[in-house]
């Protein structure tokens, strides 16, 4: 009889959702686009009488630009520097921790970083680290790993690279090869990361792109470029002959994580929601594997990687742990004005 109940419970509950009589309220969500599996959207409206709208951005700067302009959201999930602006500008929550029943599945490595050093505002998402993405069969892989990022000047591989349209990770990887640190103020060092950038555009005939990154290196149109870890290991898994580096000079490691927008007017959806889809096993395996960042759940990790797991053996999923020349962004906007500036006329240059 128990059971009986229990069934037509779901019933009527799976009734109203598709009726569009949401019994729990709404949840909206502001992320970076193809940053979420549907399934899991429509399961957690299914179990929790939910209805959750999603909006996409296209960078961190962008979905600043949207909340300055009064837009409100409930769930933001931004990258680690943002996260750091948006708490020492109080535009997210301070985190109620006798809501959070995620916290145990959590994995280590993600958790009290120095952006928000007791994650008193944020819950991690997605991590990861960039690296650069190769195809083995046109791009010596002794070359990648002992030139580092400096391969990318290598002219050897001229017109068969990809930068990354991104002003910081441009940067970073000007300034890593350099042996700078990633969050320098430098102007010297500033203006020497922008000659080495300079020099690229001037002699390796470079696409910049975005994410038309993943397609083109799955698909041979190029041979290699910088790439995100996650993008790396949906590269590495559709094409059998791509390799992926972190070079040993450094890199970007970052943590995307879950905040309450300070005007959030679902906050307890919200709570419901990043419970949900980082401490419940099947949300957190089936969204990790739709998207392909490395998973927070740390019972996901594992089976993802194991023998038979989705991931077994793609050197792109596991990002190693931050070594001594990896670092996470700061949020430092008089130098992102600098490199702003900088970055245009990188793309000018003929």
């Amino acid at each position: 009889m128990k059971k009986l109940l229990s069934i037509l419970a779901v019933l009527f509950l799976l009734s109203g959702c598709l009726s569009g009589n949401y019994e729990n309220g709404e949840l909206y969500i502001f992320l970076p686009g193809e940053y979420l599996s549907d399934e899991v959207v429509e399961q957690f409206e299914y179990e929790y009488g939910v209805k959750v709208s999603v909006t996409t951005f296209d960078s961190n700067e962008m979905m600043y630009t949207k909340l300055m302009g009064g837009t409100t959201y409930d769930i933001l999930i931004p990258s680690d520097y943002m996260i750091e602006r948006l708490i020492n500008e109080k535009l997210i929550l301070k985190l109620d921790k006798s809501k959070l029943t995620c916290m145990d599945a959590l994995y280590d490595g993600v958790l009290n970083m120095e952006f928000d050093p007791n994650n008193d505002y944020s819950i991690p998402y997605f991590w990861g680290n960039a690296g650069i993405c190769y195809d083995t069969t046109l791009v010596d892989a002794e070359d990648v790993e002992s030139q580092g990022w400096e391969v990318m000047r290598n002219p050897k591989y001229k017109g068969m690279i990809y930068m990354y349209d991104s002003i910081r990770d441009s940067f970073m990887m000007a300034e890593k090869a350099l042996g700078y640190s990633m969050n320098t103020d430098s102007e010297e060092e500033l203006n020497a990361a922008y000659e080495w950038l300079v020099e690229i555009a001037k002699t390796m005939d470079p696409a910049y792109v975005t994410d038309e990154i993943i397609d083109g290196l799955t698909y041979g149109e190029k041979a290699m470029g910088f790439v995100y870890s996650g993008d790396a290991a949906l590269i590495l898994s559709e094409n059998e002959d791509m390799g992926f580096w972190a070079p040993e000079e450094g890199t970007n490691y970052f943590v995307d994580a879950m905040c309450i927008h300070k005007d959030a007017k679902n906050v307890e959806n919200a709570y419901k929601f990043i419970n949900y889809i980082t401490g419940d096993y099947d949300a957190a395996f089936e969204n990790a594997t739709f998207v392909g960042y490395t998973s927070v759940n740390a019972e996901v990790l594992n089976d993802i990687t194991m023998e038979d797991g989705d991931f077994e053996g793609n050197d792109a999923y596991i990002p190693r742990e931050m070594s001594e020349n990896d670092e996470v962004f700061h949020s430092n906007e008089d130098v992102l004005k600098i490199i702003s500036e900088l970055w245009v006329k990188i793309k000018n240059t003929k």
